[in-house]
């Protein structure tokens, strides 16, 4: 199939640390969920950027806004007012844009990301996320399960996030010197497969490095399924701690947006429908992006 046939999903960037970059606060470990409370205007403001620049599926503010998150760094009461502002927050930039947007709810790793290890057991992980989908299903389009470094976690916020009959994209983020295999040392094409058959409709890798990604695009080729991804710009995420926030983590000096096109474009030409931008990917990252898909001839789609 050639380029002028070809339909591509363009995603969002990364909204916490364009929160960070926007907020006169100080980090807290509430990450971009803080935010909430405090200026919701900014994450209606990068929402709106983020459209503005071309993306036509945004993710709804609640990455860090999990009932294991709140019980540990702030109030489990805060659970429902974080996810309806955050609803509210995306709706707003939508209806501004007056595009063709979908919200994606997020399913995000409940108690640390890139730690498979700090993963709750099955039935706590089932519960935890089938609250958030109960929080979420009412104000948007589909379910993204993101950042998922074990199978076993992936696999209960799919199942979660289908039982909502909305359609659910998975996405895993994968060893950064082994894009075959997720953070836990599991093969990326199994853990996948597994999620596939749990209900998700697509299948995606994020917060990894961008070459990781271009390895994994050839593992999720041949699922039979959409696939994608959206990268990270961290030198390494081994610094992070649970708890801690992004500040100690190092931004790479070689992707600017023109050279995190370049790596999209690859995936792109890999077979991926999918694509976008985790942590530091912002507007100008997806701004160009989109400049590069639609000149080399692929279609901007919301779906």
């Amino acid at each position: 199939m050639n380029a002028q046939q070809r339909e591509v999903v363009l995603m969002d960037g990364g909204m916490g640390q364009e929160l960070r970059r926007r907020s006169s606060r100080p980090a807290s470990p509430l990450w971009s969920s803080q935010v909430m409370l405090d200026e919701p205007d900014l994450v209606t403001a990068a929402h709106r950027d983020f459209i503005d620049a071309g993306a036509r599926v945004i993710t709804v503010n609640t990455y860090s806004a999990t009932p294991q998150r709140l019980a540990r760094d702030a109030d489990p009461e805060l659970f429902e007012p974080l996810h309806a502002a955050a609803l509210r927050a995306a709706d707003k930039a939508r209806e501004e844009s007056g595009q063709d947007v979908r919200l994606a709810g997020c399913l995000p790793p409940l108690v640390a990301s890139y730690r498979p290890d700090l993963a709750p057991e099955e039935a706590t992980c089932l519960d935890s996320y089938r609250r958030m989908v109960e929080a979420q299903a009412g104000g948007v389009d589909l379910f993204l399960c993101e950042t998922m470094s074990l199978a076993r976690e992936a696999r209960t916020a799919t199942i979660a996030g289908a039982e909502s009959d909305l359609p659910v994209w998975t996405s895993f983020t994968v060893d950064d010197g082994d894009g075959t295999r997720l953070r836990s040392g599991e093969p990326l094409a199994e853990a996948a497969r597994d999620c596939v058959a749990a209900g998700a409709e697509r299948v995606l890798v994020n917060c990894s490095v961008p070459e990781a990604l271009t390895t994994a695009m050839a593992e999720l080729g041949g699922l039979g399924v959409p696939f994608g991804g959206y990268a990270n710009g961290f030198t390494s995420v081994g610094a992070l701690q649970p708890g801690g926030t992004v500040d100690v983590l190092e931004s790479r000096t070689d992707l600017d947006p023109a050279a995190y096109a370049e790596h999209v474009l690859r995936w792109v030409e890999q077979g991926a429908t999918i694509v976008g931008g985790c942590c530091e990917v912002g507007p100008a990252h997806i701004a160009a992006i989109a400049e590069r898909l639609t000149a080399a001839g692929y279609r901007l789609v919301a779906s």
